[in-house]
């Protein structure tokens, strides 16, 4: 557990959060018609920005079981 320690920290969190959505707002940007990235590079990068916006998630939910009232 103390290996997941660094994960639970509010500002890993936060900042998994934060980069999570600016890498599936790229993403999205990157699918558009006239974009020269290829579909899959930019679907690639859209999952991997929900990816890691769920991750934070998943953390911070972990936190909220994992804490002493």
């Amino acid at each position: 557990m103390q290996s997941l320690g660094f994960l639970l920290q509010r500002e890993v969190i936060i900042g998994l959060a934060l980069a999570g959505g600016v890498i599936s707002t790229a993403g999205g940007y990157l699918l558009r018609k006239n974009s020269a990235t290829r579909p899959n590079t930019a679907r690639l990068i859209l999952r991997t920005g929900y990816a890691i916006s769920w991750t934070s998630v998943a953390a911070f939910i972990a936190v909220g079981f994992l804490s002493g009232w």
